[in-house]
This record gives C-alpha cells, sequence and structure tokens, in this order.
C-alpha cells in the first residue's frame, strides 16, 4: 500500500515535470498527452486506495496543473532559452510615434510631395518627415506637389501646389 502511494505522487511529479516541458519543447502536444496519462495513472492509484484519496488526488491535481503552467509561463521569460524565443519589446524613441500637435503646427505652408495616392488620407513627405495627411479636394495623386494648408491636433490637411 505504501509503495503504491509512493507510485501515484511519483506519476504526478512526473505530470508536472511533463508539464513544464510541454512549455519549453515543442512536441506538438505529445508530452501533454504523456502528462495526462501520468495524472490519469496516479488518481487511478489514487482510486483503488479509497474513494477519498481518489477524491482528493482529483482535488489536489485541479490546483496543481495551473499552478505548474503558470510558474513556468512566469519562469520561461528569464531562461536562456526562453530570452532567445520570446521577441523583446521594441524601443520606441521620441518622435518616432505620431509627431506632437506643436511640431505639427511649425508644418503649416510647408511643402511636400504625395508618397501615395491621397484619397482622401494618405502618406506624403516633407523633407524627409513621413507624415499621414488628408486631402482637403478628396483625391490626389502620387508624385503630386503639395501644401499644408491646415492643422488640427495630428491631422494635416493639405491640397495641390499648382
Amino acid at each position: 500500500m505504501f509503495w503504491m502511494v509512493v507510485f501515484a505522487i511519483f506519476l504526478y511529479f512526473l505530470c508536472a515535470a511533463l508539464l513544464v516541458a510541454e512549455i519549453f519543447v515543442p512536441s506538438f502536444g505529445l508530452i501533454s498527452v504523456c502528462a495526462l496519462g501520468a495524472l490519469a495513472g496516479g488518481v487511478i492509484i489514487f482510486f483503488n486506495i479509497s474513494p477519498t484519496a481518489g477524491w482528493l488526488g482529483v482535488a489536489i491535481a485541479v490546483v496543481m496543473i495551473p499552478a505548474v503552467l503558470i510558474a513556468a509561463y512566469k519562469i520561461l521569460p528569464k531562461t536562456r532559452f526562453g530570452k532567445s524565443v520570446i521577441l523583446s519589446k521594441p524601443e520606441i524613441q521620441p518622435g518616432q510615434a505620431v509627431p506632437d500637435t506643436s511640431v505639427l503646427k511649425e508644418m503649416l505652408g510647408t511643402s511636400g510631395i504625395a508618397i501615395t495616392d491621397l484619397r482622401p488620407i494618405g502618406m506624403a513627405d516633407f523633407s524627409g518627415k513621413r507624415l499621414e495627411c488628408l486631402a482637403e479636394s478628396g483625391y490626389i495623386n502620387k508624385d503630386t506637389k503639395i501644401e499644408v494648408i491646415k492643422v488640427e491636433s495630428t491631422e494635416l490637411t493639405v491640397r495641390p501646389v499648382e
């Protein structure tokens, strides 16, 4: 009887180890199937001992599986393997995103070239700065020289230069 309990506990630890391995090793679910088999074996042994032991084993499994998975996912990014597999956050420098309104206000009256068709929104190049623009007339062809006529918040309104 003692060795059955020890073996059932061993199967639970094997299940936990296999679940952790599934996170680190791409096996398309094969390791998870083996982990569930080990868990089922442990539960069956506990139910053969007594129904109370069996239900206690089920309760432990219900708590153990999420706890092991959460712990493994928290540990993964800190390992050497995890650092090589998980992408790092992009480093955003000031000025890479949408320009500030004060910077855009300075664009009023400047000229540029439409990089894409503006129908009515598209991209334009203003001395090396690529910005999204709104065409006043509704449609401006690509490579047309344009001028900023209005700035509202982060929206540049442009018209073709004749």
